[in-house]
């Protein structure tokens, strides 16, 4: 296994637990979910109900790429700042899909994550991974003086040519696509 699926692995296990949490949370108090959701509306989308198919791909895959870039470089905090960005969108996911989950089908609940989330959960466990692996090359400059500089040259290149293009994909699919998927089942 490379490192890099090593990593996502981690990242994924991380997700998991945090997605399990916020599940878990919000199916005892419906209200913790509520409260997310309406966080998310105000703080990212604002007022995109009433605008473009295109504003709305541009504000997700700005969000998306905010948030995946904060996993990655947030590897120079030793990982600490990965690990926090995805169990604290883990928490948020889980608590979100248990509230929809609550007032709609297990099947709508899958039309409304699936078509996107095929290429937004592989861009953030990517991400999260990069972010372990930038941590470890720094702990090992620090340590044995390897050369850290050269290894994230490579991972940032990873993050632009793997995981920027995911998210793009992402947005787009969740902006066009998932809504008229949703209309099936609305």
């Amino acid at each position: 296994m490379s490192d890099l699926a090593r990593n996502a692995v981690i990242a994924a296990i991380l997700l998991a637990f945090s997605i399990g949490s916020g599940a878990l949370t919000t199916m005892q108090d419906p209200s913790t979910g509520e409260q997310l959701i309406t966080i998310l509306r105000d703080s990212i989308l604002g007022e995109t109900a009433e605008t473009s198919g295109l504003v709305l791909a541009g504000k997700l895959f700005l969000n998306n790429l905010q948030a995946c870039v904060v996993m990655f470089l947030g590897g120079a905090s030793l990982g600490v700042l990965t690990v926090f960005v995805i169990t604290v969108n883990g928490f948020v996911i889980g608590s979100v899909l248990e509230l929809v989950r609550q007032e709609h089908s297990v099947v709508f609940m899958v039309a409304a994550v699936v078509p996107h989330g095929v290429f937004e959960i592989p861009a953030f466990l990517l991400s999260g991974a990069l972010g372990f692996m930038l941590a470890r090359a720094l702990w090992n400059e620090w340590v044995s003086g390897n050369d850290a500089a050269a290894e994230a040259l490579g991972l940032g290149r990873t993050f632009l040519f793997r995981v920027v293009p995911l998210v793009a994909l992402a947005a787009v699919v969740e902006a066009f696509i998932t809504p008229q998927i949703l209309q099936i089942f609305i």
